[in-house]
């Protein structure tokens, strides 16, 4: 068998869509980057990343990583992931690269798996064959009663931990003369109606993705103490681990952060300054599932819980199935959608669990039809995912 690259081809996409849920329905719109990579035996494996600007990401992987992995083997994905990190981020830089290397590596994986005629996730380990969900729906494009009609509806389905966005990038939008208390008072009021909705026995998570300053964020944590609140993720701008570290101690809130983390050392840092109580590697950021296992094995060490954030629960649900230490896995509404956008063969969730693949790899297809419509549409129009 001949598994040495042959071609590496590159997609960046820009795909809205409509969430709904039961009657309430709202658009949102991702932006992706999709990497095919064939070995000369003809196996083809695909990758992907997210939650970026995809210019620079097909730049980096079209002029840079596709000319120094062709010829390379594509099983040897260890000594391609080194070789990347010395061309990308030869300084440990954080950025763009590890969005790159992450497409790649989940495409050798997606090839290992077709080698080998096994999944993903019975390659990292084959822990469990299903994984536990949560649902993120709580978005900002959701008003107040279109969240309580959304919570409610959830719950009568039998969804049991939900996740809502808060700060709604409130630091951004001070600069431009928003309130940000006005934000946190009507984030209170969201998140109190939303445990209303879901009652006592829901499981409830709030996600500020980066947007809050130090006080703000204890505010919020405050107000909302009496709720119940079963993680606080990424509260604070630049994930700072030391000011996180004083949140957890000062509020007694848990505290989650990782999902848009790329280099190892970060991931160390919040495990050391004792900053977290989840860690979130997100495989379509940190360098795929090679970088996301090395970064549960950190979490593993320290008895330090580790989930998914930042959606993609197709790629994501092979490392929670794979590894012994595997969490929760989010059903993010938005990526799901864009998801069955661009892939073909893949799960659905029964209840709150999502069953793992039993095709090889990572166990979908990209639909190439829907990959070129979109990908004709791609552009700096936006990479955020609610």
């Amino acid at each position: 068998m001949d598994t040495s690259i042959r071609e590496v081809k590159v997609f960046p996409a820009y795909i809205p869509n409509e969430m709904r849920v039961g009657a309430v329905s709202a658009t949102a719109s991702i932006s992706c980057v999709v990497v095919e990579v064939t070995t000369a035996d003809g196996i083809t494996g695909h990758g992907m990343t997210s939650i970026t600007d995809e210019e620079p990401v097909v730049a980096a992987l079209t002029e840079v990583v596709a000319p120094n992995i062709l010829g390379l083997d594509a099983l040897d994905r260890e000594r391609i992931g080194e070789a990347l990190y010395w061309i990308l981020t030869p300084r440990g830089q954080t950025g763009y690269a590890t969005h790159a290397i992450s497409a790649v590596d989940l495409a050798l994986w997606d090839i290992l798996g077709k080698a080998t005629g096994l999944p993903c996730w019975r390659l990292l380990g084959g822990a469990r064959d299903t994984v536990p969900l949560y649902v993120t729906f709580g978005f900002g494009a959701f008003d107040r009663d279109q969240l309580g009609e959304a919570a409610r509806t959830l719950r009568s389905e039998g969804i049991s931990r939900f996740k809502m966005v808060v700060g709604h990038h409130a630091l951004a939008r001070r600069n431009q003369g928003a309130d940000v208390r006005a934000i946190l008072r009507e984030d209170v009021a969201r998140v109190r109606l939303v445990r209303e909705a879901i009652g006592p026995q829901g499981e409830l998570y709030i996600d500020a993705n980066c947007s809050l300053d130090d006080g703000s964020a204890r505010y919020l944590a405050g107000a909302l103490a009496e709720l119940g609140v079963g993680f606080f993720e990424e509260p604070l701008r630049d994930n700072d681990p030391h000011r996180m570290r004083e949140l957890r101690h000062r509020t007694g809130m848990r505290v989650a952060a990782g999902q848009n983390e790329g280099q190892l050392w970060r991931f160390a840092s919040l495990v050391e300054n004792d900053a977290v109580d989840v860690l979130q590697p997100n495989a379509v950021i940190c360098g795929g599932f090679t970088g996301a296992a090395k970064v549960a094995a950190l979490a593993g060490a320290r008895n330090i819980d580790i989930a998914n954030g930042g959606a993609f629960p197709f790629h994501n649900s092979h490392l929670h199935a794979g590894l012994a230490n595997g969490g929760l896995v989010e059903w993010h509404l938005a990526a799901v959608e864009m998801c069955r956008t661009l892939f073909k063969g893949l799960p659905d969730k029964v209840g709150e669990t999502l069953a793992a693949p039993r095709r090889p790899g990572l166990g979908f297809d990209l639909d190439h039809d829907a990959l070129a419509e979109f990908a004709g549409r791609a552009g700096s129009r936006g990479h955020g995912k609610g």
